[in-house]
């Protein structure tokens, strides 16, 4: 399905972003993996590579405005041509709106909006250019494409979550404006809503006691127990399938999103949440 094509995934070294890196190299992709720290990212590719699939590393935070450019240098001079762009990295802040802090709020409207814009700005000449020749030569367009990733959050709002919310809408008009500029070249641009995922960001701050550490503040990663438990003792009524998603399932939202069976589709806002508010 993914044949010649490279994809750079932002955000790969665990959960969601490794899981969709592990499915697209399946589905024969070459893929760049991205996260902020060496290790994971490099865990990533290799378990790509001794798979017999083709990968590697390129670690970086995506919040450098000068790290796009290095990306996708990498992915181009390893791969040559770039196909699929995945902007999944991110972490959440959470707070109060009425006790969260200036840094607090700008720290993830820069992670969850400002640093896909870079991205997809970055990869425009690698995606418009060979998309350009070949309507030129009037061949039939190659599947390029960029995915976003949103959440429900940004969709409706959440407790605690004001900057969260924010960025997460903001992609999703980010999305429509660049589906609506770049379609007449054959490239589309979708965003995946996540809901309810167990991934890092969703376990117990208590059990998995794992942090971050950004521009020196430790932030503790996770949701606190007792809401934790708010969450689980009703997920049945909440969720029509009745669980969390796996971080595989969740993957499976952008891998569709990004193949050529979704050729028509573009601008769209997809819904993995097992059926949550509908």
């Amino acid at each position: 399905m993914f044949t010649n094509q490279t994809v750079i995934i932002t955000g790969a070294g665990r959960g969601i972003g490794a899981a969709a890196a592990r499915l697209f190299a399946e589905r024969g992709a070459a893929v760049v993996v991205n996260d902020l720290n060496a290790e994971p990212a490099e865990e990533t590719a290799n378990a790509i590579t001794q798979a017999g699939g083709q990968a590697i590393a390129v670690p970086g935070s995506v919040t450098d405005p000068a790290f796009p450019d290095k990306l996708m240098q990498a992915a181009a001079d390893t791969f040559g041509a770039i196909h699929i762009l995945v902007n999944n990295a991110g972490y959440t802040w959470d707070g109060m709106i009425h006790k969260m802090t200036d840094e607090q709020w700008q720290a993830i409207l820069e992670v969850h909006a400002s640093a896909p814009f870079r991205m997809i700005r970055a990869v425009a000449p690698y995606l418009r250019e060979a998309a350009q020749a070949e309507k030129e030569a009037g061949q039939p367009f190659s599947n390029r494409c960029v995915v976003n990733v949103s959440s429900t959050s940004g969709l409706h709002g959440n407790i605690g979550q004001g900057n969260y919310a924010t960025g997460k809408m903001g992609i999703v008009g980010l999305t429509k404006t660049v589906a609506k500029e770049w379609g007449y070249l054959g490239i589309r641009c979708n965003a995946v809503a996540f809901g309810y995922i167990d991934t890092r960001l969703t376990r117990t701050k208590e059990v998995q006691e794992e942090a971050i550490d950004i521009d020196g503040h430790e932030i503790v990663l996770g949701i606190p127990q007792k809401v934790r438990a708010l969450l689980d003792a009703n997920i049945e009524q909440r969720i029509p399938l009745g669980r969390a998603a796996t971080a595989e399932e969740a993957a499976g939202g952008i891998v569709l999103l990004a193949s050529p069976l979704a050729q028509y589709i573009t601008g769209h806002v997809l819904e993995v949440t097992g059926g949550m508010g509908i």
